[in-house]
């Protein structure tokens, strides 16, 4: 039963927020979809609610892989993950702070396999917007192609929460940005990592969004 209440919420709040993307205009900058090789994908945990939707202006410009993305084992994560199963995005279950080897083995394997994997840097517990080790060793070990997905609105609702989770007004204008791959085989990849998240970060909010 609990399972199929978190599927009914789940649904609920698909539905809620393709009501509200469907009212929303979209712009979109940087790149238009992601490289043919396997790529680790960072975005900021307060940042989730709208970032399923850009897998719909990708796929229209090429892009054909499976997506996964990194959720926790806590029980948010259930209801986080079962949101995404309705996007079409599957999901890889762990954190840096439960299961974190597991996970880390899974996604070395997905990545193998020719999938992109989906990790909030700052997520699950923060701080905000910091960047942990876990989710860029893989891809700095192996030379795997990053990316730093982003999104804002010019109205939104800010939540209180540590992440300071956004979500679009509706019918205001959403933004998504796609940053080039990085490299993360330097010295201080933490650094060049943060470097980008600023630039994007700088981009929106010169276009007047909320990031």
């Amino acid at each position: 039963m609990a399972k199929f209440k978190i599927k009914l919420l789940a649904f609920f709040v698909y539905l809620v927020l393709n009501l509200i993307y469907f009212t929303c205009k979209k712009k979109f900058y940087g790149e238009k979809t992601l490289p043919k090789e396997p790529c680790v994908v960072l975005f900021w945990h307060g940042k989730l609610t709208m970032m399923a939707f850009i897998f719909a202006y990708i796929k229209k410009n090429g892009y054909t892989k499976t997506p996964y993305v990194l959720i926790s084992k806590h029980k948010d994560g259930e209801l986080i993950s079962s949101v995404m199963e309705f996007f079409g995005i599957k999901s890889v279950r762990g954190s840096t702070y439960d299961s974190a080897l597991e996970a880390l083995r899974q996604i070395k394997i997905l990545l193998k396999e020719g999938h992109d994997v989906f990790i909030t840097p700052d997520g699950p517990r923060g701080p905000y917007h910091s960047i942990s080790v876990g989710s860029y060793k893989i891809a700095s070990k192996y030379n795997i192609p990053t990316i730093i997905f982003d999104n804002a609105a010019s109205r939104v609702y800010r939540a209180k929460s540590w992440d300071k989770m956004i979500l679009a007004k509706p019918f205001s204008t959403i933004a998504y940005i796609i940053s080039k791959p990085i490299n993360l085989s330097v010295e201080n990849p933490e650094d060049e990592l943060s470097k980008n998240f600023a630039i994007l970060e700088e981009k929106l909010q010169q276009e007047g969004y909320y990031v």
